[in-house]
């Protein structure tokens, strides 16, 4: 007897429908997996026999084919499990449910528990913009998929528990909105760091308008130590965000028991001995990169020179088109990678070249060569660079609080509503996104100030990018004042955060 059931495959961070097949034909007993499977799929066929006899089912010893359709993709994952077993049940006519009517998605463990599997929030969307209303899900998937607005959800625990499911005798998860979340307070805050205050205006610049930032100093001077208290300055993620950051994470397998959405932006940092795959994606099954798990937060690369050069020269379209496009054999996909670059370097090979303490000990070719792997494509791609120099003993020293990141954040998500206003209707969310057209709109200057703004670009050499880029950057500025135009002081400020060029040259 023909048996189908509904479920879903992932392809990338989106999901595909997937209807799973069982028929009995005739011939010695034998259980085959086409349709693309991977291996996690081919060896679920013994998983599922412990899993259905240990419900209180029979597993009768039959010929069975399953077939995932559509074929024309590879198929990867445990979570075929749970309506391949339903599937058998209706084939070998233990049960006269219409198991067809409600998709399914679940991990069987031996002892008939139905366990967690990854990218649920995907696919519970995909069902959802298919016209589907219910979904069958891991327990531990529940609050995840309760997200989805529109979908009744049930949440089930264990194998033996899906003919009450189908019967209407098992009640819908309800989701109180209470979720396991990372807590803003878990952050570092900024009233720990002494002295820098060069280093912290400049990063409530760049978090206010999402703009992507090299820290370069002394070893020492709290280049780190001011990254790691990034997300502390940085607004709630709004609900669009929320979802398109909780795919990545779900798909990538990270999120906590009970998180749900993903509610706080998150913060990356890999080490410098990441290879290209692992930051931009890519693999035997096409699974998401750092920069893809930074989506919607911050990227913090430390070391930023120690990376591989190829590594370093992978980020340069993602800083452009905010999504990587991972092209392999077995595919291609694409994957959102919207995030704030926070790079940290010393400026030389000793780290001492602007120190005022320490005399740099390095050769002018070996300045030469530093330098040279700082600049280029993926610098000019970068919106601010500043000089962090060591604390001075008094600033360590003094008692008094600096200012915290509560009162940093209130500036932010105040420059924040300006840019989401100033942008309605047109996809944009951060000055550090403009279109020109749009750059053109919201960042004209006076003639005299476009007169000096011409002379300064002229003479710092800029290319087309970092004019933009300084524009953007003043416009961020002028909105955390709350001043509706550009004038010569933001213009000035957002000048001096394209210093590298300048300081080594001196």
């Amino acid at each position: 007897m023909l048996s189908k059931t509904v479920s879903l495959a992932l392809k990338g961070v989106e999901a595909v429908p997937v209807e799973v097949e069982v028929d009995i034909m005739k011939g010695l007993p034998g259980f085959n997996i086409v349709g693309l499977p991977d291996s996690t799929i081919r060896e679920s066929r013994e998983r599922i026999r412990s899993a259905v006899e240990n419900s209180g089912y029979e597993f009768p010893p039959k010929n069975y084919v399953v077939n995932l359709a559509p074929a024309g993709f590879k198929k990867a994952g445990p979570n075929f499990d749970l309506p391949i077993a339903m599937s058998i049940l209706r084939s070998t006519g233990q049960t006269d449910l219409a198991v067809e009517t409600i998709a399914m998605v679940g991990e069987l463990s031996l002892d008939g528990r139905i366990k967690p599997v990854r990218g649920v929030i995907s696919m519970v969307i995909a069902l959802y913009r298919l016209g589907h209303k219910r979904v069958i899900v891991p327990r531990e998937n529940g609050v995840e998929a309760a997200a989805v607005k529109g979908m009744t959800v049930f949440a089930v625990e264990f194998f033996s528990e899906m003919e009450s499911v189908f019967r209407n005798e098992y009640p819908p998860f309800e989701y109180d909105g209470s979720v396991k979340s990372e807590s803003i307070t878990a952050v570092p805050d900024f009233s720990d760091v002494r002295g820098q205050e060069n280093a912290k205006r400049a990063l409530e610049i760049a978090a206010a308008g999402h703009h992507n930032i090299l820290l370069y100093g002394s070893p020492g001077s709290g280049k780190t130590m001011l990254a790691k208290r990034v997300t502390g300055i940085l607004p709630d993620l709004d609900w669009e965000s929320s979802v398109e950051t909780t795919m990545v994470h779900s798909v990538a397998g990270i999120l906590r028991e009970g998180q749900g959405m993903v509610r706080r932006p998150p913060f990356r940092s890999p080490h410098h001995t990441s290879s290209e795959v692992a930051l931009v994606g890519g693999g035997a099954n096409l699974s998401a990169g750092e920069i893809s798990l930074a989506h919607n937060g911050v990227l913090f690369l430390d070391e930023f020179v120690e990376f591989k050069n190829n590594v370093i020269q992978a980020l340069r379209q993602p800083l452009e088109d905010n999504e990587v496009t991972v092209a392999r054999a077995s595919g291609t996909v694409i994957f959102p990678s919207d995030f704030m670059l926070i790079a940290a370097s010393n400026p030389c090979q000793c780290g001492h070249l602007f120190d005022d303490d320490i005399e740099c000990k390095c050769s002018s070719l070996k300045r030469l060569n530093y330098f040279n792997k700082i600049t280029g494509p993926v610098s000019d791609r970068i919106d601010m660079e500043v000089l962090v120099n060591r604390v001075s003993y008094e600033d360590l020293a003094c008692d008094l609080l600096s200012e915290s990141s509560e009162e940093i954040l209130k500036r932010v998500h105040n420059a924040r509503e300006i840019q989401l206003k100033r942008f309605s209707g047109t996809g944009m969310r951060y000055n550090s996104r403009m279109s020109q057209a749009l750059l053109k709109r919201h960042c004209r200057l006076n003639s005299e100030d476009e007169k000096f703004f011409r002379k300064a670009v002229a003479g710092m050499s800029f290319s087309a990018r970092s004019y933009f880029k300084v524009l953007k950057v003043a416009r961020t500025i002028a909105d955390l004042e709350g001043a509706e135009n550009i004038c010569r002081k933001h213009l000035l400020e957002a000048l001096s955060y394209k210093n590298l060029h300048r300081n080594y040259s001196l």
